[in-house]
């Protein structure tokens, strides 16, 4: 690969990685605004959120066609859909209970279970100092979550958030490989993630009304942290990371999101003057030491 396209990636997962990063502070907002703490809210939030990113996108189906693809593409882009509405629907769930340290570090373990799952499904080997790598990254990122289980951060059910934070990190591995492997079959970036979000969006659509929850009748900031999070985390992060993950190795792409927290918990100091404890700052340098390790060893 040229230096040019090196320095390609970087700046467009730079880019996404931070777009991501605003997601949590988005969605604390919207929970303290509708002073809303329940699985419904959560999961409007989550229906939104990707129906206003599927609107946007509108224009693209008008420029798709049905036999443009293959059926195995298309295949992988309905199942990433998929993946992707589990995973909202547990993450952001999770930040109604534990703090925004520990949901973002949890969800970022991926890099384990990306590693895992591309051994398995598809046989892709990885060195032994990126196993390193992703070994010490993770004992970081349970080391912040302990952190916040014992006490240390703020959450009104701790285990409970951390253990959808967990599955919100299960299912977004899934939502990445699928998604390059829609991609290898031919399907374009602009059709992949329309058909991704729209099938996330009309899974999401129902489920808030069978558990109480509306559309309507909440504070305007509500409805623009769901404008924001439509826009920011989804159209640049999300798009920046499938098309990062169609390029180069998914697991160095899982472990770049890694960065996520850590910025995370930086704005959620600066926003919400949540601190988090010596023990999560520690897991934190920890984390960042796995992550420089394991891409050293990547490919």
């Amino acid at each position: 690969m040229s230096r040019s396209f090196h320095w390609q990636v970087f700046v467009v997962l730079a880019m996404a990685i931070a777009a991501v990063s605003t997601a949590s502070i988005f969605i604390r907002w919207a929970l303290e605004a509708a002073g809303e703490r329940g699985v419904g809210f959560s999961l409007m939030l989550a229906a939104s959120r990707l129906s206003l990113a599927a609107l946007i996108l509108l224009p693209t189906w008008r420029r798709m066609q049905i036999r443009q693809f293959n059926r195995p593409a298309w295949g992988y882009a309905l199942g990433a859909g998929a993946f992707l509405a589990l995973h909202f629907a547990t993450w952001i769930t999770s930040l109604a209970y534990t703090s925004i340290a520990a949901s973002t570090t949890l969800v970022t373990t991926n890099p384990i279970w990306v590693s895992l799952i591309a051994w398995v499904w598809f046989g892709e080997k990885i060195s032994r100092k990126t196993t390193v790598g992703i070994a010490v990254a993770i004992v970081g990122s349970l080391l912040i979550g302990l952190a916040d289980s014992s006490g240390g951060g703020s959450g009104s059910n701790p285990l409970l958030g951390n253990f959808l934070a967990l599955v919100g990190s299960w299912t977004v591995s899934f939502y990445l490989l699928l998604g390059r492997e829609s991609q290898r079959r031919g399907m374009n970036l602009g059709s992949y993630t329309a058909v991704a979000y729209t099938t996330a969006a009309l899974i999401l659509l129902p489920l808030p009304l069978s558990f109480g929850s509306s559309y309507t009748g909440y504070p305007a900031s509500v409805y623009w942290s769901i404008l924001l999070m439509a826009l920011l985390p989804q159209l640049v992060g999300h798009t920046g990371i499938n098309w990062a993950v169609s390029r180069i190795s998914p697991t160095t792409v899982t472990l770049s999101i890694l960065f996520e927290p850590l910025a995370a918990s930086l704005m959620g100091y600066l926003v919400f003057g949540e601190v988090p404890p010596l023990q999560v700052i520690g897991g934190g340098l920890v984390l960042l030491a796995g992550v420089a390790v394991a891409a050293l060893g990547s490919r």
